[in-house]
């Protein structure tokens, strides 16, 4: 029955965060931005704390994952401010992604080859496609930069899904991958002059990926002492 009401919530957040989302994309606003992300910032909260109190051992994984969730409400404030610190501030979120990843299963050669042929694909696509203007090195260097972290961290969920075919596994495959499209949008509207459309694409793949990421917790087997 608790398991029923607890994902029961789940709904319920994920369903408020993408109305939150529509109500930003009608009306703009930072703090509309800022209360939105925060929502799938306190769904990651109410699954940690439902693994907590099942006592659904390790804490690693979900620990962590929280993190990175709130890493990415800060860098989709910040982003709206200052475009770099918002792009670091996520780079720093798929970093705590990609290592709560490695607590579910150890990175192996798998999980390398996959992000290595999807940083080349990524890499190769920023650097020779004509339609893309950074403006200055630095700018295109943080892109670059950006795409290797957020590589890894698809490369590490896509070979966990791959070895072990967990709902969480594959949510989480699921949410890196949709984030990955997200961020590709923002790079495109951002430095290829693409159409409003694009802006829009981004910002309704993003909050399902983020809300699907912290859904993931909610299937975590762990260890639990109890068979909860």
């Amino acid at each position: 029955m608790k398991n029923k009401r607890i994902f029961a919530l789940n709904l319920l957040l994920a369903v408020l965060v993408q109305a939150s989302m529509i109500w930003y994309l009608d009306c703009g606003g930072l703090w509309r931005k800022g209360l939105t992300s925060f929502g799938f910032v306190l769904l990651g909260v109410l699954n940690l704390a439902y693994l907590i109190a099942v006592r659904r051992k390790p804490f690693r994984f979900p620990g962590i994952l929280v993190i990175g969730l709130v890493f990415a409400m800060l860098g989709d404030i910040v982003l709206n401010v200052n475009f770099i610190g918002g792009a670091l501030l996520f780079a720093v979120g798929h970093i705590f992604y990609a290592i709560s990843y490695a607590q579910l299963q150890r990175i192996g050669k798998l999980d390398l080859l996959l992000s290595g042929v999807i940083f080349a694909a990524a890499a190769l696509f920023l650097l020779l496609a004509p339609i893309f203007d950074f403006g200055d090195p630095v700018m295109k260097g943080i892109c670059i930069g950006y795409a290797l972290i957020i590589s890894c961290m698809v490369g590490k969920a896509f070979g966990n899904a791959v070895r072990e075919h967990t709902v969480t596994n594959l949510l989480l495959a699921a949410g890196s991958f949709l984030f990955f499209f997200s961020d590709l949008m923002l790079v495109l509207y951002v430095f290829a002059d693409a159409p409003h459309i694009i802006d829009t694409l981004c910002v309704v793949t993003y909050y399902p990926a983020q809300c699907i990421l912290a859904h993931s917790m909610f299937w975590y087997k762990g260890k639990s002492p109890a068979g909860k």
